[in-house]
């Protein structure tokens, strides 16, 4: 019995870390639409929810709306694990 507590407690221990390790994915490319009902982006085919906390950076390092990046350049951070865009940064110009 003890082994098996054992070997349950490094299971939820190891879940809990792959959960939180904060990995993100950078998706790059041209803004195509935003569904603000979704609030789901989409860059080429790749459809990307918004998390509810997400932070919009416009191209001069400033908050912008989503809405006004719409066919720009972006950058999106987006969460390993459950695929949310955190971030979406637009790219300056060159």
């Amino acid at each position: 019995m003890k082994k098996l507590l054992t070997v349950a407690l490094a299971l939820t221990m190891a879940g809990s870390a792959y959960a939180g390790c904060g990995v993100k994915i950078p998706v790059t490319g041209k803004l195509d639409s935003y569904d603000k009902e979704k609030k789901e982006i989409k860059i080429g085919k790749e459809a990307i929810t918004l998390a509810a906390t997400v932070k919009i950076i416009g191209a001069d390092g400033k908050e912008a709306k989503i809405e006004d990046l719409v066919g720009k350049e972006v950058t999106v951070s987006t969460d390993k694990h459950n695929k949310k865009g955190e971030s979406v940064t637009a790219k300056k110009a060159a």
